[in-house]
């Protein structure tokens, strides 16, 4: 008996400065590795990352190389990797350093998938609106 492997092929997308607002503003939920090759953590998380993204081939999966990519890096404000960042919409959602197992993956991308982004916009519209009259 001929046993073959099924090999699933996972598409994740190389981010940078020239396709990180495109990718990012996209209808669907869009989740961010922050690495880099040196990183011992990063490493460990990769297999993780991409089984997840084998299990979602709805969303978007992007890496974004710190080491290369520092402008947008210190644009987002990551000062620790690996970190994880989650957007839907073009709303940033999740933001978070450490390393992340398959269930917790799970639960993040099962969360944001349940929002009602009416309600998020409707949140940040109010957060604004606060913020400036504070200012103000």
């Amino acid at each position: 008996m001929n046993k073959t492997k099924k090999v699933i092929r996972v598409s994740i997308v190389t981010l940078d400065n020239n396709n990180f607002e495109k990718t990012i503003s996209s209808d669907n939920i869009v989740v961010v590795d922050c690495w880099a090759a040196w990183c011992g953590a990063c490493k460990t998380f990769a297999p993780v990352y991409e089984k997840i993204a084998s299990r979602h081939p709805e969303h978007i999966f992007g890496k974004l190389d710190t080491h290369t990519q520092k402008d947008l890096v210190a644009k987002l404000g990551i000062e620790n990797i690996p970190s994880l960042l989650l957007y839907r919409e073009g709303i940033m959602l999740f933001k978070q350093p450490g390393y992340f197992s398959e269930e917790q993956m799970e639960d993040i991308v099962r969360q944001a998938e349940s929002l009602d982004m009416d309600t998020v916009r409707m949140e940040i519209e109010k957060e604004t609106k606060a913020k400036s009259e504070k200012a103000n």
